[in-house]
């Protein structure tokens, strides 16, 4: 019988240096695009797909991602009292209402393969999603993760959302070798973590997408610390890799890597040129500010 994703983890406990002093006392992933944190996107991304439970992995400091999430009864009140209609809706549509979310405290940063690990005994036996919400992307129409989940209902294996990047920055990420074996999906030969461009098999890079069978929570487990002496989702994957076929999806949309300062304004940008409500004055004043140039 063919299994659904229906859970999605989402690894939050990361100090988010590369964007201090920004997140010396925000978590980085309530940092705004326009007018909405990093994590809202990621969870409308991965309820777009179908899926109900969303795990976050969070560490010390980060309880404005549960606030974010629940409840708030005196702003609220304080909204219907002003006949803030609007605004009042907005804040009671973030999640429908047959999406929980479940709070798993990661205590140590070691490593993205140990913060999925913490999600174990709330995911169990199932394939699961992984989102990274820093990584931003926008395809208009379906969202990243539907389009993984729908591979994976016809392959029923896991598979790593991927893009080609500039082969100067096989450094920044884990990169793969792959036979096609469709349009923009290809069969894992191998998968490395932050190679050096002269030692890279491609320029083909993992990003913050995932769809995971659970058997990859031993091959965590049996994993050794590896680069930055940290326990990397990337070496239990090509562990995975031995026993079960793993697909690399290449996505329909653009990502922004929030978790850099370039990529952070570079969303800022796109998304503005996007929102109803402010994209035609914010249109013209580029046009305007770019004519000064």
């Amino acid at each position: 019988m063919s299994q659904k994703i229906t859970k999605a983890v989402f690894p939050a406990a990361g100090l988010g240096t590369r964007s201090l002093p920004a997140t010396k006392a925000v978590a980085k992933e309530m940092l705004p695009i326009v007018d909405k944190p990093l994590i809202q996107y990621a969870v409308e991304e991965a309820v777009a797909a179908g899926i109900d439970t969303m795990v976050f992995v969070i560490g010390r400091n980060k309880e404005s991602i549960a606030n974010h999430f629940d409840k708030s009864y005196e702003l609220e009140k304080e909204l219907e009292k002003s006949g803030k209609t609007g605004l009042l809706n907005m804040l009671r549509d973030l999640l429908p209402p047959h999406v929980s979310c479940v709070f798993v405290r990661q205590a140590e940063a070691l490593g993205l393969g140990h913060a999925v690990h913490c999600a174990k005994p709330v995911v169990g036996n199932e394939p699961f999603a992984v989102i990274l919400p820093d990584d931003l992307i926008e395809d208009g129409n379906r969202g990243c993760l539907k389009q993984m989940v729908d591979l994976f209902d016809k392959e029923q294996s896991s598979i790593l959302g991927v893009e080609r990047v500039d082969p100067k920055e096989t450094h920044k990420y884990g990169i793969v070798e792959h036979s096609e074996i469709a349009p923009r999906v290809g069969k894992l030969s191998s998968i490395v973590e932050k190679p050096k461009p002269e030692v890279a098999p491609s320029n083909i890079a993992v990003v913050g997408r995932y769809i995971l069978t659970p058997a990859i929570f031993e091959k965590i487990e049996t994993t050794g610390r590896g680069a930055g002496g940290e326990i990397q989702l990337t070496d239990a994957i090509a562990a995975l890799m031995k026993d079960e076929q793993i697909l690399s999806y290449e996505f329909e949309g653009n990502r922004y890597d929030c978790g850099s300062k370039f990529g952070f304004l570079l969303a800022n940008v796109e998304y503005g040129l996007l929102h109803q409500e402010i994209n035609h004055e914010f249109g013209q004043y580029l046009k305007q500010r770019t004519a000064k140039i």
